[in-house]
């Protein structure tokens, strides 16, 4: 009876602490190098009035380490464009202090800008950020509690949670752990 009640509990635990799986959208290795990317997952949203939608995407290329960013905005009323530019940043707070500075590595944008009768008046902004070697290691081991987006003419904030249920899909994402659990994926 004792082994059973051992091995139930490491079994609970073995679940518990179980690497999440690296789900890969992108995987190409070609004559200019390889690329690597994982899935979208929600980091960030807010419904209401205007609703607001943030995706990441860890990626590699060529050993180069990002985020691919997109922002999806939503409202019947005018959407102001948020634009990256070379002084754009992502700059994330983590649970023990410190902060990690992602620089955008991209053209000059400010988004696609689609009305539709059904959605009424939306922007999609996609960026890739990029992280300097020695700077993403305590992304591994500590949480992300809050971001904030240097656009080129201003700055907005905004806070993590540890749990997100998204409207979008129904799926549930941990934003806080998101660097936690997915990194090693796109390290090699």
């Amino acid at each position: 009876m004792k082994n059973l009640v051992l091995a139930f509990f490491l079994l609970i635990n073995i679940n518990a602490f179980a690497q999440k799986p690296c789900e890969i959208a992108t995987n190409v290795t070609d004559s200019l190098g390889t690329y690597k990317a994982l899935k979208q997952a929600v980091i960030y949203e807010r419904h209401t009035e205007s609703n607001i939608d943030i995706f990441f995407a860890l990626c590699s290329n060529n050993g180069v380490l990002g985020i691919e960013t997109q922002i999806l905005q939503q409202s019947n009323d005018f959407i102001k464009a948020n634009c990256f530019d070379s002084s754009s940043r992502i700059f994330l707070q983590l649970n023990n202090g410190k902060i990690v500075t992602l620089i955008y590595a991209g053209e000059d944008t400010c988004g696609a800008y689609v009305h539709t009768e059904e959605k009424g008046n939306n922007r999609v902004t996609t960026g890739l950020f990029v992280f300097s070697k020695e700077n993403y290691e305590d992304l591994k081991v500590s949480p992300v509690t809050f971001m904030r987006v240097k656009f080129a003419t201003e700055t907005i904030d905004y806070p993590f949670k540890t749990e997100l249920v998204s409207e979008l899909d129904k799926n549930t994402y941990q934003p806080e752990n998101y660097f936690i659990d997915y990194l090693k994926c796109i390290e090699n």
